[in-house]
């Protein structure tokens, strides 16, 4: 080391340069204490949560009218169940399954489901994860597991062999342990603005998919607020638009309702970057109205904004509840406890910001008559490919895609090196992450026929098809 860097003082937050151990080697260290094989495991703990219970601890705070919506989505399928209780996952998780002790920024969901094509500034198209609700700071490879036991549910609900099942999910695993590899030997500014493109796919030789991406990216292009306007609203005396009620979907706000969002919106500037505020001051408020979203998110609270800008042109704003994360006191029992976040909405969005390299670039927060809300873009060229709709011969390509994006997103948060050398050359990783999805895929249709029971039994009320 030169006779200048030993005089200078270490700085907190950066590297130290008199460490004697290299990251890479700290993750190989981490094997000692959990042993890749040892992800293959998964014991449920006695005092497991029923399956059901689990399902209406987890509707408590929401609209009621609602929650029928929420479990008959639940009950359509078991990959749709594995979608709506990250919570139950992420307690058999961190009571029945080995932690690395190796932390990064959590998606809380990497369903398959939960990734997708979003629009850039600039008009381009960009996939990657697209789900943060229940973001928190965790091990990693929890995130890896969920991605793998919902390409098995995937595949499953196609009907594909059990071998093609198992096969996305070993995929999965194999894509991230080399992509953390890939990203361990770039620079360090290299890897952290690795963006998932196109060459992503040829990454993660999941060329089966190119027809299935480009048909979702032309949809996705499609799919604006222009677009969402032109169907959902209608023209005003005023020569303003309004939203059109479509029940159970899309519902005007009351006058109430909507003074308390659009009024929201104020605190909602000022977590935006300084540069984007005069673009939305160029917009004007016109209308509010509810709708329903998602599957794990029905029954909270979501609402779209209608901006006009001077020539009648819309920009359409989601101002959706932001619930405690369900990961959280789980990541706590393993070793991850985290201060109670000041705004739930911040957590969203920080996390979000954490993980993906290119954002909406309206990302905020605010607060509607005491409830967290995140804010976002609503159909900012949104697009998503349908695991349970997939070819077997695309859906190991999808899991190989998904997998090299898990551990892109987890980059940001993890030292590459650490993970890299955690991982190792060897196949041992996803080997046993498929025989841990695999295992985990049994118990969540086990879950999915309680479920199911209770619905015909009465003891819980079920709205399908909406």
């Amino acid at each position: 080391m030169g006779a200048v860097a030993e005089r200078l003082p270490r700085v907190p937050g950066f590297a130290d340069r008199w460490s004697e151990v290299s990251p890479k080697a700290a993750g190989r260290a981490r094997r000692e204490a959990v042993p890749r094989r040892a992800h293959a495991d998964f014991a449920e703990a006695p005092d497991r949560p029923d399956a059901v219970a689990a399902v209406e601890e987890s509707n408590r705070g929401r609209i009621g009218e609602l929650v029928p919506i929420r479990v008959g989505r639940m009950a359509a399928t078991p990959f749709a169940f594995l979608r709506g209780s990250a919570g139950l996952m992420a307690y058999d998780l961190a009571h029945g399954t080995p932690a690395t002790g190796i932390g990064a920024q959590l998606c809380g969901d990497a369903h398959a489901a939960n990734f997708g094509l979003y629009g850039d500034a600039r008009g381009g198209l960009i996939i990657d994860l697209n789900d943060f609700d229940e973001t928190a700071h965790g091990p990693w490879e929890w995130d890896l597991k969920r991605l793998a036991a919902s390409l098995v549910l995937a595949g499953r609900l196609t009907g594909a062999a059990e071998d093609v099942c198992r096969a996305a999910a070993y995929d999965a695993a194999g894509a991230y342990r080399r992509t953390v590899r890939l990203l361990a030997g770039m620079s360090a500014a290299d890897a952290w603005n690795a963006v998932a493109d196109e060459e992503l796919v040829s990454h993660a030789d999941a060329h089966d998919l190119l027809g299935t991406l480009r048909r979702v990216s032309d949809k996705a292009r499609r799919n604006t607020s222009a677009r969402f306007a032109a169907r959902s609203t209608r023209e005003t005396g005023d020569g303003g638009r309004a939203f059109v009620d479509a029940p159970p979907v899309l519902r005007r706000a009351t006058d109430a309702e909507a003074a308390a969002v659009a009024a929201s919106l104020a605190q909602y500037l000022d977590t935006l970057p300084e540069d984007r505020r005069p673009l939305l001051a160029r917009y004007a408020i016109h209308d509010v109205a509810f709708r329903v979203v998602g599957t794990g998110s029905v029954g909270t609270r979501s609402y779209v904004v209608l901006l006009l800008d001077h020539r009648g042109k819309p920009l359409v704003l989601q101002v959706k509840e932001a619930r405690p994360s369900v990961l959280r006191p789980h990541a706590a029992a393993a070793g991850f406890a985290e201060p109670e976040p000041a705004h739930e909405g911040r957590r969203v969005v920080l996390g979000q910001l954490r993980m993906q390299v290119v954002s909406d670039t309206l990302l905020g927060w605010t607060t509607v008559e005491g409830r967290p809300y995140q804010v976002r873009q609503f159909r900012n060229r949104k697009g998503s490919v349908d695991p349970a709709a997939l070819a077997p011969d695309e859906l190991d390509d999808y899991g190989r895609m998904t997998g090299a994006l898990l551990a892109r997103a987890h980059a940001h948060s993890a030292d590459p090196r650490v993970l890299a050398g955690y991982c190792g050359k060897s196949e041992e990783l996803e080997e046993a992450v498929a025989a841990f999805a695999v295992a985990y895929a049994d118990r969540t249709e086990k879950d999915h026929a309680e479920l199911v029971a209770a619905v015909r039994a009465g003891r819980l009320a079920a709205e399908h098809g909406v």
